[in-house]
């Protein structure tokens, strides 16, 4: 059966989600403000909940209805089949609301009328008086753009920038994976390319352009909420997954490096990259000729960073940032400081996300682009240069 799907991303990072979802074989319907809409079968659905690398969750469209009121919200929701995706046991919660241009405006409401909706089908369905309730309950998310409602079942679970490697300690601000991700997609890095990040924290650009060299899908070391749900399979999952792994290639060589000012957070980089590559072994027999060393993360500060390699490459980095780590003066300090990188690394392109709109007056050239893209909550900014 073809579903109707919604992947959520970073603001920014729409057209790079549709292009990974295009290559897993699935259709794009649209995309626009941190989503993209596509249509997937069940094992489609499994193949974007393990293999998608920028997107943050993937959700389920139950139904899609106007609804200029509430009587019309609440027919609209206990209309759908709720007894076809709820596993018996559990009950249903209304996540998140969101509301734009809409004459239903009080997302508490909304929140409540679409849940009380929702579990009167399934109490009727069931023969029950009351829902159960339990950590492992469904979460519906309701959107609501121009009196147009839909209704999202999340298959996800923990957001998918939760891949399961980020050991504890070492990195204040980390930068989320699925951004990382996105900023190497977005860049045009390749394997036979060089890449260095000289404020690597705890390794998350690093170890996220290895797994898409090493073809590691981000989704293998985590479970997700589909199997939760009636429609879930565990023998599609299962089967899925292997397709996957038959793909992983550690005999590919990468000549990614990082380094970081903090001690911490580069020990951090290094247990993190170990348990990536555990996890994306599974137990199996997969033996590598590179070993978590051949990735080299080192404790230097940014002024002494030179490249390992004489060919020019990308540098793809996340500074500081002021809101996140210390002050703005410092930030832009930083930014100011990194004009070394012009003289150690001639003829390197460089990508740099901050949440500075100004960072090229401190650093000194204007950048060849600039996208807005957002990390989590913060507005940010994903400055290119074509050559250093």
């Amino acid at each position: 059966m073809i579903e109707t799907a919604v992947a959520l991303c970073a603001v920014g990072a729409e057209k790079t989600v549709s292009n990974e979802i295009k290559k897993l074989g699935l259709t794009v319907i649209e995309g626009g403000f941190g989503r993209v809409r596509f249509k997937a079968d069940l094992n489609g659905l499994y193949r974007a909940l393990i293999g998608l690398r920028a997107a943050d969750r993937v959700l389920l469209e139950t139904a899609c209805f106007e609804a200029a009121d509430f009587d019309a919200l609440f027919e609209g929701v206990r209309a759908v089949a709720w007894e076809k995706y709820i596993s018996p046991g559990l009950g249903i919660r209304v996540a998140k609301v969101r509301t734009n241009r809409s004459q239903l405006e009080a997302e508490t409401s909304i929140q409540g009328v679409a849940h009380k909706a929702a579990a009167e089908r399934l109490c009727k369905k069931r023969g029950i008086n009351r829902l159960p309730v339990s950590p492992e309950d469904a979460n519906l998310r309701v959107y609501i753009e121009k009196d147009k409602v839909s209704l999202l079942l999340d298959i996800s679970g923990d957001p998918l920038f939760k891949r399961g490697y980020r050991a504890k300690g070492g990195g204040t601000a980390p930068l989320r994976e699925t951004t990382a991700a996105a900023l190497i997609l977005h860049s045009l890095w390749r394997r036979k390319f060089p890449l260095y990040d000289p404020f690597c924290g705890s390794g998350t650009i690093a170890i996220e352009a290895a797994m898409y060299a090493w073809n590691i899908a981000p989704g293998l070391g985590r479970s997700f909420a589909l199997e939760r749900l009636l429609t879930g399979s565990k023998n599609i999952e299962r089967k899925v997954r292997e397709e996957f792994l038959e793909k992983i290639d550690f005999s590919k060589l990468v000549r990614i490096e990082g380094s970081d000012s903090d001690a911490d957070a580069v020990t951090a980089a290094r247990a993190n990259l170990e348990r990536a590559i555990a996890l994306s072994r599974q137990g199996r027999d997969r033996k590598s000729a590179n070993s978590p060393e051949t990735i080299p993360f080192r404790d230097l500060p940014m002024e002494k960073a030179k490249p390992g390699t004489e060919e020019a490459g990308f540098i793809i980095t996340n500074p500081p940032y002021g809101r996140r780590l210390g002050d703005q003066e410092s930030a832009e300090k930083t930014y100011a400081e990194m004009a070394k990188l012009i003289r150690h690394f001639p003829g390197w392109k460089l990508g740099v996300i901050t949440d500075h709109s100004g960072f090229e007056s401190f650093f000194g050239r204007k950048a060849d682009s600039c996208r807005e893209i957002s990390n989590g909550a913060v507005r940010s900014y994903f400055f290119q240069y074509e050559k250093l």
